[in-house]
């Protein structure tokens, strides 16, 4: 049997380098020297085409754009079933008026069990407590409309004193004020005396916070411009009217009068001088 023909060797790359070189110059013989936008644009593009293969160099430009848009696609779907950061409670206030950020996402299992609020109008409820009402006076009630142990309640708050506990009174809470003044006052604020505080977490009819009373005695400062009103108010109106020429008449005679003043005194001292001199000579 004859022998088996050995399979041709694959071109080398060098090889292929130069057939592709050679087959760009061919293509762009007597456009390279031409200084044209057209005729370099066609040598660019003939330059892809023979370098990626014959492949037209808009199928490259599709493909990088499929790859762009399938990038764009992967990063939005990221940022869709992005993780849940846990959230964190602030020391006093209270988790049912926060959201669950995993209920906003969809993403919560617990439901009555979770500890946020799944009411997604929470955040809309920005009513502010009011600083001139106890919330634990409530309305007026008579015995009526009383229970066993609403009359024992009652009973305990009345004789408060003989079963060991202190009588409440009208003195406000000092908790409650530095609470105020420090804007920390809130629904969700509590005292740190606690429920039985026996003391008023209102505040009286007038009473003056020491913030607004700083405001109040800053408005009513007086300004350098209004200062300045007032006091050429006070001359009266019958006074000269400073122009340049009176001010620098004014001026001059400042200065006069200073170079007189100097004079003056330089006399003084040299007189006083002289009269302890001759004082010095008889007396010796």
């Amino acid at each position: 049997m004859p022998p088996k023909a050995k399979p041709a060797a694959a071109p080398s790359k060098k090889t292929e380098q130069k057939k592709k070189e050679k087959v760009i110059e061919d293509k762009t013989f007597g456009l390279k020297n031409k200084k044209g936008a057209k005729q370099q644009k066609f040598i660019q593009q003939v330059e892809k085409q023979v370098k990626s293969g014959g492949q037209h160099p808009q199928k490259e430009d599709l493909k990088k754009l499929e790859k762009e848009k399938k990038l764009k696609e992967q990063k939005e779907l990221a940022a869709l079933f992005k993780p849940v950061q846990g959230q964190k409670v602030e020391k006093g206030a209270d988790p049912k008026s926060i959201v669950c950020a995993f209920f906003k996402q969809g993403q919560c299992g617990k439901g009555d069990k979770c500890k946020f609020s799944h009411d997604l109008t929470v955040e809309r409820k920005a009513e502010k407590r009011s600083m001139y009402v106890d919330m634990r006076d409530g309305e007026e009630e008579t015995m009526e409309n009383w229970d066993e142990e609403k009359l024992k309640e009652v009973v305990e708050k009345k004789h408060g004193a003989k079963s060991g506990k202190m009588p409440t009174t009208d003195i406000i809470c000092k908790h409650f004020v530095d609470a105020v003044e420090k804007s920390k006052y809130g629904w969700f604020w509590q005292c740190p005396s606690g429920e039985n505080c026996i003391y008023r977490h209102a505040l009286p009819p007038g009473f003056v916070l020491k913030k607004d009373k700083k405001k109040e005695d800053k408005a009513n400062e007086i300004t350098l411009e209004e200062l300045i009103e007032k006091e050429r108010a006070a001359l009266g109106p019958n006074q000269t009217k400073v122009t340049l020429e009176s001010f620098i008449a004014w001026k001059k005679r400042k200065i006069e009068e200073k170079k007189d003043q100097v004079t003056n005194n330089f006399y003084y001292v040299a007189r006083s001088r002289c009269n302890f001199v001759l004082f010095m000579r008889y007396a010796i």
